[in-house]
Order: structure tokens, then sequence, then C-alpha cells
């Protein structure tokens, strides 16, 4: 596992030192906007972006540390299937009603003034953090509903606590996603591929770091995402090592599809041609990208020629 990591690490140093840097904008020197140490979209030109990648970067902290508080402390040992709904649920609850009650998001100071959300006057169906969060629950159910069962099928994998479940998988899973992915989404691959696509001058060669960076970025969050939980008894596969090495490959291909498709999710580009990205438009996107990822995760799974199980129901796919 290290010699793959440190490989792909090498290779994306390399990539990275053959760029150019793109020319640096002057500063007002009298600004006093506090930025943090992540590459943000430009509060002046993308309020409401900001606005909103800075309230998830606070609610990751947050979320972090409840559930990591959980995982240190083992109190889930004393869970019920409804205990991990209202902890999950719980969690997820404040990224969901977000455009809702909070459009604002965290007030934020730019130039001794503060910033201004153009959320706050669209209706809500207009709002970006609405696409956002919608994209994201539709991308989590069809990742948890459909990609679960190839996890149970090629890496036999289980989730053994006590649950309420769907399409057997357990329902607290799906509203766990939504916040993961929030953070993958917005606050790790957002900021990276943003640094990428502001700091370097255009053509092949930010190219190829860009998509570079997206593949080596997919497989590190799916590996960590591994390694994180590998404490939690109530998940496990038969072969951890497979899992861990193989499994991040297969865990990735999520993330290869989705991290620029969100990056891009109601981008300037519509705006140029007198285009909205509606709330339907942002539900079959997810939906396309939902797609494309089963269709891959299934040429893996075909390429192994293992059968694909679902609902643990004798359903089985084997061609």
């Amino acid at each position: 596992m290290a010699a793959v990591l440190s490989t792909m690490f090498f290779i994306l140093i390399g990539t990275h030192s053959i760029q150019s840097p793109a020319a640096l904008k002057s500063k007002n020197a009298n600004s006093t906007t506090t930025y943090m140490p992540i590459q943000l979209p430009d509060p002046r030109t993308e309020p409401t972006k900001y606005c909103y990648e800075v309230f998830c970067w606070y609610y990751t902290v947050i979320w972090i540390g409840l559930f990591g508080g959980i995982v240190v402390t083992q109190c889930y040992e004393y869970f019920t299937a409804w205990s991990y709904i209202i902890v999950c649920g719980g969690l997820a609850l404040p990224l969901i009603m977000q455009p809702i009650l909070y459009p604002q998001a965290w007030p934020v100071k730019l130039d001794n003034k503060l910033l201004h959300n153009p959320d706050v006057e669209r209706p809500l169906y207009e709002r970006y953090s609405t696409k956002t969060t919608l994209y994201l629950i539709t991308y989590s159910f069809i990742g948890n509903y459909w990609y679960t069962h190839y996890f149970y099928s090629v890496l036999k994998a289980k989730y053994t606590m006590p649950a309420h479940r769907l399409n057997d998988v357990p329902i607290a899973m799906f509203l766990a996603t939504h916040f993961y992915f929030c953070t993958y989404h917005v606050c790790v691959s957002n900021s990276i591929l943003r640094y990428v696509d502001k700091q370097y001058y255009g053509g092949w060669k930010r190219g190829l770091l860009f998509w570079y960076t997206v593949l080596f970025l997919s497989y590190f969050t799916a590996f960590m995402e591994t390694l994180s939980i590998s404490s939690f008894p109530y998940y496990s596969f038969d072969d951890r090592t497979m899992a861990y090495v193989w499994g991040s490959a297969f865990y990735g291909i999520y993330f290869i599809v989705s991290f620029p498709g969100f990056y891009y999710l109601d981008s300037d580009v519509d705006e140029k041609f007198g285009k909205k990205l509606t709330l339907w438009g942002t539900f079959t996107t997810a939906c396309g990208h939902g797609m494309i990822i089963l269709t891959l995760l299934d040429f893996v799974r075909l390429y192994l020629g293992i059968p694909l199980t679902i609902g643990g129901v004798g359903f089985a796919i084997t061609s």
C-alpha cells in the first residue's frame, strides 16, 4: 500500500514541477479580508460559492469532532438501529437545511463590510447551496442503493451493526454518506482542483496535472476512509489488505467521476450561454454521473468474473 501511494505521490510532484504559474493579480493593500489557508472561491466574483464553502469548512470540523468522539469512545457499542439513524441523520441535517434556513451561511467580512450572499435574495430553487445539496443527496442515494452491492459481491464487505435497511443497506449509511461526501467534494476536492485550475497557465500541462490530481485524490480519499473506519468492527472485509489496495481503487471510481463533475456544477460556463442550471438539471446531472460510475464498477466486476447479488434475496447478475 505504501509503495502504491508513494509512486502516485511522486508522479503528482513530477506533473506539478512542469507547470507554469499564472500571472498573479494585484491585491488591495487596504483589504482586511481574512482568507483561510485553502483555495476558496474569490469572494468578489463568486460570493455564493464562497459563503457556502466557508460554511462547509466550519461544519466539517464540527461533524468530524462529534463523529470522531463516537468512534474513539466506542459508545456505538450501545447503539440500537434507531440510534444510528438519529446520530447520522442529526449530523446530516444542518447541511440539508442550510439552504432553507441559513443561506447567508457564516458571517464573512470583506473590506470591513459583511459579504452579501446573492442566495439570500434568490428563490430556494435557484440557490447554489440547494443545487449542491440535491446533487449530493441524489449521488449518495445512488451510491448506497446500488454501489454497496458491488462491495458486498467483489470485496465481500459486510455491515453487521443493528440497522433498519433499504435494499439490504443500513439506512444510517445513506445519511452518513451525505456529510462525508459534502466534505470530500466541497472542502477537499473543490479546494485542490481550484488551486490547480487558478494557479497555473492553461494548456496540456495544466490539463495533465488537473486530471492526474483527480485520479490521485480519488484513490487517496478512498484509502483514507477505508483506513479511518478500520477500527469500527461492524463494517468488515474478508481480506482487509485487498480492501486497502484494490478496494480503494474500486471505491475511487466514485470520485474519478464526481470530483470534476461537482467542481464544474453550476459553473460560470452556463451563464455565458444564457443558461441557469435548474434543480431538474442538477438531479439529472447527478443521475448521469451515477450511471457512469455504475457502468465502470460493473466493467471491473465483469473483468474479475464475479457474480453480483443485489438485495440479498437471490437476484444475481453473473454475465
